[in-house]
């Protein structure tokens, strides 16, 4: 038994030394590891950001050619056919911006929250334009009366919303840089 407790006594210095240099060790470690660690999400972040920002830029300019394509100003003139019928230059005006809408509607993926919902309410708006005018002409209108009807409705507008879209997604791009 008098064996014993020297046995248990050096088990219990060995255990205590152990646990005090692993603590030491462990202490004088981690910054180090976590300082690597914090360096190396650092590096993937800037590769990260070295892919996606050429993306987001691209769907930025997407955006800013589709809200210039769906301006009555260019839309209207780009897609204008001499004889047609307000009805038909109607049916042609809508189904150009939902087309040109469904070839650019994977870009919100890289655009802000806000820059998108002002995209998508332009188009929305811009449909409703087109389609309210064309009811409160009459049966026989041309499409030339459409067209100046749409333009006379923007022209009265306090602001420009096309211009103020664009305003929007250029600060946006701003604040990527």
């Amino acid at each position: 038994m008098n064996a014993l407790i020297p046995f248990l006594l050096d088990i219990i210095k060995f255990s205590a030394a152990g646990t005090i240099v692993f603590f030491i060790a462990y202490s004088v470690i981690k910054p180090e590891v976590d300082k690597n660690r914090h360096m190396k999400l650092i590096d993937l972040k800037n590769a990260a950001q070295q892919t996606v920002l050429p993306l987001r830029l691209q769907a930025y300019e997407r955006m800013v050619l589709f809200i210039e394509r769906l301006n009555p100003s260019s839309l209207l003139v780009r897609l204008h056919v001499a004889g047609m019928s307000a009805q038909e230059m109607q049916h042609v005006l809508v189904n150009e911006i939902k087309n040109e809408y469904g070839h650019n509607v994977t870009q919100q993926v890289y655009l802000s929250q806000e820059s998108w919902a002002v995209i998508v309410r332009l188009k929305e708006e811009t449909i409703a334009m087109i389609n309210n005018t064309a009811k409160v002409l009459p049966a026989d209108a041309k499409s030339v009366d459409l067209s100046k009807t749409i333009l006379a409705h923007l022209a009265a507008m306090d602001e420009n919303p096309y211009e103020v879209a664009l305003a929007v997604v250029k600060a946006d791009i701003q604040q990527i840089f």
